[in-house]
């Protein structure tokens, strides 16, 4: 099966680290579909993929991170591009730096308060310009959007060993990343613990499933840090790893540049 012939369902796709992915999709000729609420950052993405192929970008409004909601959203999509063969999700990245535990109330794990929440945002930064605070549950955007979106299109792919299944994850569930920053570390360790019961409780599927755990920053290149992952390398090492599909269960950790080259020349780390 040619890159062609596969479609590809970029959950996040129109965030910061999908984008990169979604863009990396398309300039190697895989049709991709992406879902957001959000339809100003579709029509964003629309105009940053590469010039010539937008005719295999289909965007859908909705939501994946509801039972009720994804549903229709799948159905929708499904209408529009007949089957999905790979699914790459990149889904529930936020900032957190609330402060200690001691200081916070149950509440606030529930409900947290997520920094630029937007295409902008970036991994890892303790950046404060142009803050905007929306509430969202840490658990839920960390974890529910994940298993909800996996319970509904997983089914689609499970059995066709010629399908992947791939999960960008970060890091921050293994480590404090600065002080205030405890409840997204809680939050990040949920989502890894959910890879982790995948690749345990389904040890002979037939699809690849795996995932690229990122241990550093990831931004677009006009707001690079020291150290971090361009979007745009990281797509092309994630669409390599999508265009191969010749390994399953396997984690990618990504520390650093170096990685993302290993992943593209060599095929693995």
């Amino acid at each position: 099966m040619s890159n062609g012939d596969r479609v590809v369902l970029a959950l996040g796709g129109a965030g910061t680290v999908g984008s990169g992915i979604v863009k990396a999709l398309l300039d190697r000729g895989f049709k991709v579909a992406v879902i957001s609420r959000d339809n100003n950052k579709l029509e964003k993405l629309k105009g940053f993929v590469s010039p010539g192929t937008n005719n295999n970008l289909t965007t859908i409004v909705g939501n994946v991170g509801s039972e009720e909601a994804v549903e229709d959203v799948k159905q929708a999509l499904l209408r529009s591009v007949g089957k999905i063969t790979d699914v790459v999700s990149s889904l529930g990245f936020s900032w957190w730096q609330g402060g200690p535990p001691h200081t916070q109330p149950l509440k606030e794990l529930q409900w947290v308060s997520i920094s630029r929440v937007t295409d902008e945002e970036v991994f890892f930064t303790n950046d404060k310009q142009n803050i905007c605070f929306i509430y969202k549950q840490v658990i839920e955007t960390l974890l529910y959007s994940t298993f909800v979106s996996w319970k509904a299109f997983f089914p689609l792919v499970r059995d066709n060993p010629n399908s992947t299944y791939t999960f960008i994850t970060g890091g921050a569930g293994e480590k404090l990343l600065m002080p205030g920053t405890g409840f997204l570390t809680i939050g990040a360790a949920n989502a890894l613990a959910f890879c982790q019961v995948l690749r345990e409780e389904y040890p002979e599927l037939k699809c690849k499933l795996n995932q690229v755990k990122i241990n550093t920053g990831v931004a677009t290149p006009d707001r690079m840090a020291p150290g971090y992952l361009n979007h745009l390398d990281l797509g092309e090492a994630v669409a390599k790893l999508v265009e191969r599909r010749n390994k399953s269960h396997i984690i990618y950790s990504v520390s650093c540049p170096a990685d993302l080259k290993t992943v593209i020349l060599e095929g693995n780390l």
